[in-house]
């Protein structure tokens, strides 16, 4: 099919939150164009190194909770479009300091969203997973319902359904401008051509940062590491689920050993700034992309502290506060900004991407999107243009 210059909505960036709106917009008739600097899913965002753990009892409040629910709802549809499996419910142990005091107010949030929660001390949880070693002063909640996502072969997913549904995808791209006449017209260029739309959304990721003179959204990309070490059989699919931990050397996440994979851990906290055009440094590049992924196996998961298997580095679209961006252009409302995920936006990618199409088409969401807002950022976010003076 030949491709147009002309389109209701352009979707600037198709990973995981750009593919899934291409898929919900394109789904409801929308003539829609994503435009990928890469050819997703690939290893230059943040949707890649399988897989995504997908919660429900939220540490982020009943906004999350919500939208982590309809996430839910959202990926067994996909599964059912598809007939693939992509999202297993292995469930998910959450461990911090019972100092932290954190797990109390979270499990009862979930239990007025009906999402079953179980509070566990540390004795309980060495019982149950005898390959975790927390100490007394720790604490737990287990969620049975949650898991983890194959977030390649999610991203596949809809960027199959979203051309069959008669989107059209350019990859390889580059976006270099974005300008707006008026307030229904959009001019998105890249280095071979200029597309029109009447609507844009930006979900530029770690690459927000090329876009800055035109959209001064407050988002600074890291990179972060995960690794993939040989383990004991307790550490297996089926025997062990995804995690979180908190502890006083960092935040750490992690899956367990699928297929002979590997067991899977990556640290939430930390990393290096990274900025676009800068050389993206692979795992090893630096000492501690290993030493602070064997320094919690050995103290918390020690017969998980085996050879590793495999390093991987991806980026973090990190927003100050590490809550998300959801909003319109401050000053075109036929532009919709999407980033800041944070490292924590996988898991909402189905959902997000509807919320898209729907702020995209009627302007309007029945979901609470208020924390999302750019206004918390405005007085920063004018400093940033000013001080900006370019794409960077």
């Amino acid at each position: 099919m030949g491709k147009s210059k002309s389109y209701d909505v352009i979707i600037v960036g198709a990973g995981s939150m750009g593919m899934s709106a291409g898929y919900h917009l394109a789904r409801r008739g929308t003539r829609t164009l994503l435009i990928d600097a890469f050819d997703p899913p690939h290893a230059h965002g943040s949707h890649h190194g399988e897989p995504r753990l997908i919660r429900h009892a939220y540490g982020g409040g009943p906004a999350y909770i919500r939208l982590a629910l309809r996430a839910d709802r959202l990926w067994r549809e996909l599964e059912e479009r598809t007939g693939e499996r992509l999202l297993v419910r292995s469930g998910v142990l959450n461990m911090v300091p019972r100092s932290n005091g954190a797990l109390e107010k979270r499990i009862g949030e979930a239990k007025l969203f009906g999402v079953p929660a179980e509070r566990l001390d540390a004795a309980e949880i060495r019982k149950r997973w005898p390959g975790v070693k927390v100490p007394d002063t720790y604490e737990g909640m287990y969620e049975p319902n949650a898991g983890y996502l194959n977030s390649e072969s999610c991203v596949a997913a809809y960027r199959r359904l979203a051309l069959e549904a008669g989107a059209e995808l350019l990859t390889g791209t580059f976006v270099t401008d974005v300008k707006v006449a008026g307030q229904s017209l959009a001019f998105v260029s890249t280095v071979q051509d200029v597309y029109v739309a009447d609507n844009v959304i930006l979900c530029a990721g770690a690459w927000f940062r090329r876009l800055q003179s035109f959209a001064p959204v407050p988002v600074r990309a890291l990179r972060k590491t995960v690794g993939w070490f040989e383990a004991g059989a307790e550490y297996a699919e089926g025997a062990f689920p995804g995690f979180t931990l908190g502890t006083p050397h960092g935040a750490y996440y992690g899956f367990p050993d699928i297929g002979g994979a590997g067991f899977k851990i990556g640290r939430h906290d930390g990393g290096r700034e990274w900025k676009p055009g800068e050389d993206f440094a692979p795992f090893g590049a630096y000492p501690e992309d290993e030493a602070d992924l064997r320094d919690a196996l050995e103290r918390y998961f020690p017969g998980a502290a085996g050879r590793r298997l495999r390093g991987a580095a991806c980026k973090y679209e990190m927003s100050p506060d590490e809550h998300f961006i959801v909003d319109s252009h401050p000053e075109h409302p036929n532009v919709l900004l999407a980033g800041g995920f944070s490292g924590h936006g996988f898991k909402f990618a189905s959902a997000v991407g509807e919320l898209l199409a729907e702020l995209t088409i009627d302007r309007k969401t029945e979901l609470d999107v208020g924390m999302f807002s750019l206004e918390r950022f405005r007085t920063e976010t004018t400093k940033s243009a000013e001080s900006a003076g370019g794409t960077g």
